[in-house]
């Protein structure tokens, strides 16, 4: 059981160092998402870290896959510990959970949404990168499974800034509230 005081999830999400090794001034990142951390740890919110993993060999790759299907000839001898390893600075505590997803959405190939729903959990705080990627699939999915919803404008990242500022600024706040980490952890 997750102990919290409250029905909000932190969802910090992709944050990899194998991911964030391509993804230029992703470090940047870092001290926001670990004061919204920092403040869920102390206000009781559960923390919940979602990496995308693969088996060896990527069984669940589909050649079709336009982003993925490079990921077997990218990195063909990747170990999963590897693969899954989150950044030191936004490691999670020992008793958090992190969750193994298969696409984009964190719900997809994962548990996620049964760790929610045995925890009471309706309220979903979303971080990560990539905006355009993990982000926007985990609101979107989010949104038709009726879960409340804010996204952490700075904790969020994208390869393409104005792909970033669109979906923060104008499309993002049609499903969910919009705000800084700063201004979230003073909520």
């Amino acid at each position: 059981m997750i102990s919290q005081k409250s029905d909000t999830a932190l969802l910090v999400m992709d944050m990899q160092e194998a991911l964030l090794a391509g993804l230029p001034g992703s470090d940047q990142l870092f001290p926001q998402i670990a004061a919204a951390i920092k403040h869920a740890r102390e206000t009781g919110i559960p923390v919940i870290y979602c990496v995308a993993a693969f088996r060896k060999g990527y069984p669940e790759i589909h050649p079709d896959h336009k982003s993925f299907r490079t990921l077997p000839s990218r990195l063909p001898d990747a170990v999963i510990e590897q693969m899954m390893k989150i950044v030191p600075p936004l490691a999670p505590a020992n008793e958090e959970v992190v969750v193994v997803k298969k696409r984009y959405s964190a719900f997809t190939g994962s548990d996620l949404e049964v760790v929610l729903r045995s925890n009471g959990i309706r309220h979903l705080v979303l971080a990560g990168v990539i905006t355009s990627g993990v982000v926007l699939s985990t609101l979107t999915e989010a949104a038709d499974k009726d879960y409340r919803l804010t996204v952490l404008s700075d904790g969020c990242m994208d390869r393409d800034q104005e792909v970033h500022q669109i979906l923060v600024e104008r499309v993002f706040p049609k499903v969910a509230d919009v705000c800084t980490c700063e201004e979230w952890t003073k909520k």
